[in-house]
Formats: C-alpha cells, structure tokens, sequence
C-alpha cells in the first residue's frame, strides 16, 4: 500500500491562506508522485483527528504560531507520527527572532544588533536613527514589518493601533540598503542562492512574496561566488546551529556597494518556507535539479519523530 501522509494546512494564525495555498499545493503534489494523501484543516481538535486518522506521515505545510513554532511539532510527538522539518525546540526558537539571532550569532553568523522594545514605546520616538526597520518579534510572511526612512520624522503610528495583533514587543534594528538574498538548506546541503527583486514594492512584503508577478527570482543570484559561498555557509551554520532538520530558508541583506566586500547580514531562518505556486523554496529547488514532486518526496522520506 502507499504511504499515506496527512498534509496539514490552514491552521489559526494571521497565515492561514499562505498556509492553504502552500498545502493543497503539496497535497496535489503529493498525489501525483503516488502517495495516499488526506488534506487536515488544522483546529483546535487536532490531536483527536489525528489520532483517529493515523497516517504514517504528517507533512506539515502550517504557517506561524501553532504551525511553525513547536506548537504542532509537540502534539505529533506525543501521538508518535513521523512529521517534516524542525523539531520542537529548533521550531519554536527560530520562530523567537530575537533569540534565534543570539544562537546563530554565537555560531559565527553575521547579525545586526537588535533592540526591543514596547510597541507604543517605539511609536513614541525614533528609538534608533533612521533608517530603520521595526519587526515582530515572531510572525512570519512580512506581517508587521515597517520601514522608517531617514526622512521620517516620527516613527509608525500603527505601532499605536488598538487592532494591533503582531505581540507588544517589537525588535527594531538599522535598515541596510542592497540586495535581498535568500539559500535554501535541503538536508545537510545550502542549495544555490537566490537573489529576490520587488519592483513596485518598498521591500519584500506579504504581496511581493504572494501575488503573481510581485518579486522575480534570479537563480543563481548574479553575485560574486565569494559571497554567494558566504550566504550558503552562513545558511548552513545557521540551521545547524538552530537545530533545524528538512528544509529551510535564510533571509539576507547585502549591501553591495563595497562590492564583494560588502556587508553580509542574516535576517531570520524559516523553519517552515512557503510552498505556494509563488513561492522561493520550490523555484531554488527546481534550480538544484529537483522538481516540486522530488522535493517533496525526500521530505515525507526524511520524517521522523524527534527530530
């Protein structure tokens, strides 16, 4: 019989749609390289349906809080279903920035110093001189980002919101202008780095990584290859560092107009990348040689419990 896999998707955080779109995406995927699968809308009775379903796998294409942060990684291992990508503990401190930052930068790896504070603190006085980005501390997808330019003169009023739904802490670090990079790590092995161009967007945001045609994905990047290798190391030290298993995804920053010596700068790793028809993971890995189909099938291979 075939291997039967629950793709679980959708989910409760502010990603539920990436979360759908990444799932059925997989699911269908999955089918035609000849799997049993069973899509899982996840909910809050998530461990009674999985336990009633047993499937042999739990491919899990969940986005943010519960998905992606140790949250649904702790049930399957109480239920002793294999599943994909990072464990609890690797899952739930990437999905921390502040503390994954800590943990890479002890590892070797280029960070900017970060600080956090209050949200209406922050919305009170530039914290920081500009230019300046101010992030969640842990969403995903670009949720809450924003970028004060050097000619704002008081910080983000959002950050004031009653509607405000991103944590009341916020980290905020020094904008560095460039290139935006990304490396996929399959495994043990930094996949080729991608170099992500938005035009028509201030930066890569929830509709530049999701609508069609909203970034273009240049694969390999048109960099040199001594920081093509600095981007690859640094993505591999970070997710060895961090504890990740699968697949993963390091952000960058490069300012390049020091050239090759230019600075390098790691953002955050995604434990849990984005799989939609737009998404990075499966385009660098298409670039490698592995069709959509083949990435996923080593993942459901590569499942286990604690991991």
């Amino acid at each position: 019989m075939s291997v039967h896999v629950a793709v679980l998707l959708g989910g409760l955080s502010s990603e539920r749609p990436v979360s759908l779109s990444s799932g059925n995406a997989c699911a269908d995927a999955l089918e035609a390289e000849g799997f049993r699968v069973t899509r899982v809308d996840v909910g809050r009775d998530i461990a009674s349906v999985l336990a009633d379903l047993r499937p042999d796998v739990a491919f899990n294409a969940l986005h943010g809080p519960f998905g992606e942060d140790g949250t649904i990684q702790g049930v399957l291992e109480f239920l002793e279903i294999p599943y994909t990508h990072s464990g609890v503990l690797a899952s739930a401190l990437a999905m921390n920035k502040v503390k994954a930052k800590l943990v890479a930068k002890a590892a070797g790896v280029p960070v900017l110093d970060t600080r956090v504070v209050l949200r209406r603190e922050a919305a009170r006085a530039h914290v920081i001189p500009t230019p300046y980005v101010v992030k969640p501390i842990a969403e995903g997808s670009s949720f809450g980002v924003l970028i004060v330019r050097e000619d704002q003169a008081h910080p983000p009023q959002q950050l004031h919101a009653s509607d405000w739904s991103f944590g009341e802490e916020v980290m905020i670090e020094r904008f560095v202008p460039g290139r935006e990079l990304t490396c996929a790590v399959m495994g043990d092995v930094a996949l080729p780095v991608c170099e992500i161009t938005t035009e028509g967007h201030a930066f890569y945001d929830y509709d530049s990584k999701y609508l069609p045609g909203g970034s273009r994905h240049v694969i390999p990047a048109e960099i040199p290859g001594s920081v093509a290798k600095r981007v690859q190391e640094a993505s591999l030290a970070a997710h060895k560092a961090i504890g990740c298993r699968g697949v993963t995804r390091s952000d960058f920053r490069f300012d390049d107009r020091g050239g090759e010596r230019g600075e390098l700068v790691w953002l955050e790793i995604n434990t849990q990348p984005g799989m939609t028809p737009t998404s990075l993971v499966p385009d660098i890995a298409r670039a490698s040689g592995h069709s959509f189909g083949e990435l996923l099938s080593w993942m459901v291979r590569d499942a286990s419990c604690r991991r």
